[in-house]
């Protein structure tokens, strides 16, 4: 009884801190994000996806750094009280959560491979300088039953590239385009999306797809360094958008042009536009300011540490009654 009682306060507390801040965060996260426009566009994809993974990383640290010693060191086990329905309707509703999470995001990866495996099927290695290996698909590429070029892959990632693809593509639009899709592999773009797929949540349409543009934006950048590279780059997207329809990318791939048309057109004037300004990056902390920050919290936390147990257990005692 001590130990179902234990897992029925885990659940519940995780859960009530995962839906609390996801709420918030899918009704705060477009004015944080207009506020960072003007930083370069990798942080603010990294800072979306912070956003993105808040609600699950406290919940998990809140829970495991508080709930649960404080259940093992303050909660008597000799005594056998009833639990409410309260702790054991919250404890199945996070064990659901988990269990649908660990599902849908293996129904995705399930799928991913199955799409990869489709379209490397009989694909030839191209000789590149590229950092992961890039593999030529066979197929019809402007029937758009083959990406035109994809970043695919989580443990070994790889680039694929139609046939047609880079018949239609120049040498220095080709090279731009792979480094595009090699900015998504360094950044492990599709290990990311597989996260996502684990804290899928009601209301988070709009975060991740904010997220997914930031990091088409972000990769565009990592891909090129000067003006000339950038024009490479945006007639490579021009041409490869028209050999097939807009659609929505493949699970776990982050396909060069498969973006909605008001993206793809921001994402092409950004590149005709482009200044070597963009290559100068924002002022960082030290270092040092980072380790400080980070021994005061530690220390504030080792201080208070006992107090805290204290009155999250006292919290969850009121919720088990």
């Amino acid at each position: 009884m001590f130990a179902a009682r234990g897992i029925a306060v885990s659940f519940s507390v995780f859960v009530m801190v995962y839906c609390v801040l996801s709420l918030a965060v899918s009704l705060c996260w477009r004015p944080v994000w207009l506020h960072t426009t003007r930083h370069p566009t990798h942080r603010i994809a990294d800072l979306l996806f912070a956003l993105r993974m808040f609600p699950l990383l406290v919940a998990a640290a809140v829970t495991a750094a508080f709930t649960i010693p404080s259940f093992l060191l303050l909660e008597p086990r000799a005594i056998d009280e009833p639990m409410g329905s309260i702790p054991l309707i919250l404890g199945i509703g996070g064990a659901v959560l988990g269990i649908f999470g660990i599902a849908n995001a293996g129904l995705a990866l399930r799928r991913a491979a199955r799409t990869v495996s489709t379209w490397s099927s009989g694909a030839q290695p191209v000789e590149s300088c590229a950092l992961v290996p890039v593999l030529r698909i066979s197929g019809a590429g402007q029937t758009g039953a083959f990406p035109a070029m994809t970043a695919a892959g989580i443990v070994r990632p790889k680039v694929l590239v139609s046939g047609f693809a880079e018949s239609l593509l120049t040498a220095g639009e080709l090279q731009s385009a792979l480094n595009h899709e090699v900015a998504h592999v360094c950044h492990r773009d599709n290990l990311k999306k597989l996260l996502l797929r684990f804290v899928a949540f009601p209301g988070m349409a709009g975060l991740e797809a904010a997220w997914l543009e930031s990091t088409e934006m972000a990769a565009d950048d990592a891909a090129v360094a000067n003006a000339g590279e950038a024009l490479d780059l945006a007639a490579a997207l021009i041409k490869l958008s028209r050999l097939a329809p807009s659609e929505p990318p493949a699970d776990l791939t982050a396909a060069l042009v498969h973006s909605l048309p008001c993206v793809m057109n921001a994402r092409v004037e950004r590149l005709i536009a482009w200044s070597d300004e963009r290559l100068v990056s924002t002022r960082r902390f030290s270092p040092w300011y980072r380790l400080g920050a980070a021994a005061a919290t530690a220390a504030l936390f080792a201080v208070t540490y006992s107090q805290l147990l204290v009155r999250v257990h006292t919290a969850t005692e009121w919720l088990v009654r």
